[in-house]
């Protein structure tokens, strides 16, 4: 179930206004087996360590990991469960910087995601880039297994 967005910024100053501020954490959403085979059979990725749990169990991971594009590729989905942009003309996602996989994924692990805007900056009339500071946690796991910048591009 996707909870209603907690945050819904119409105008340039109501995201400077959350420069700074953890929004979140997301709901839990679970990758199983069956989500990492879908993103393998999506991205043409079938790589033994996320797709045969057999082989994976004699890995020094101990079993299937996910993708770390697979956690990536969460992340708007988890955004739009915090922010929601519906207040803007225009949204565009512009891009990641700083992405970091900083653990494996387990499979049958729980994810979620907090997000902090670090920086809005106006780039014409009406429109700005927003960087905001991604990290997805998995439940258990003390530090989190991926932290990224997002850039958004919103004109009003």
């Amino acid at each position: 179930m996707t909870q209603t967005a907690q945050h819904r910024p119409t105008s340039a100053q109501d995201l400077e206004d959350l420069v700074g501020v953890e929004l979140g954490p997301t709901e839990w959403h679970v990758v199983d087996q069956g989500r990492i085979d879908g993103f393998a059979d999506l991205t043409g990725d079938h790589q033994w360590i996320h797709v045969d749990p057999t082989r994976a169990a004699d890995s020094p991971f101990g079993s299937v990991i996910a993708h770390g594009l697979y956690s990536l590729s969460r992340t708007p989905a988890f955004l739009e469960e915090l922010m929601a942009f519906d207040g803007f003309t225009h949204s565009l996602n512009y891009g990641y910087d700083k992405v970091r996989f900083i653990h494996p994924l387990p499979v049958d692990s729980r994810i979620r995601m907090r997000a902090t805007i670090t920086s809005v900056e106006e780039t014409a009339p009406g429109a700005v880039k927003v960087v905001t500071t991604l990290a997805v946690e998995a439940d258990g796991i003390d530090k989190p297994i991926l932290v990224a910048e997002s850039i958004g591009r919103f004109s009003s």
